[in-house]
């Protein structure tokens, strides 16, 4: 995990960013934007997360343990 944390007004994310904002691992939150539950964009390399779909993500995981 990086020691140095962007502030979460970064239009874009960092895997590692959005790992620590979302208090899970590096590895899980690759997980979750690779199967598509958390939407991601491609800028040479580096794959990044928009921090609306972050915060939609956040959100759909509220709204799905409500129902439940």
């Amino acid at each position: 995990m990086p020691t140095e944390v962007r502030p979460l007004s970064s239009l874009l994310l960092s895997i590692d960013d959005a790992a620590i904002a979302l208090g899970i691992g590096r590895t899980q939150t690759y997980e979750l934007v690779m199967s598509g539950k958390i939407a991601s964009v491609k800028i040479g390399r580096r794959r990044l997360i928009v921090r609306s779909e972050l915060e939609s993500f956040v959100q759909r995981l509220s709204d799905l343990q409500r129902r439940l």
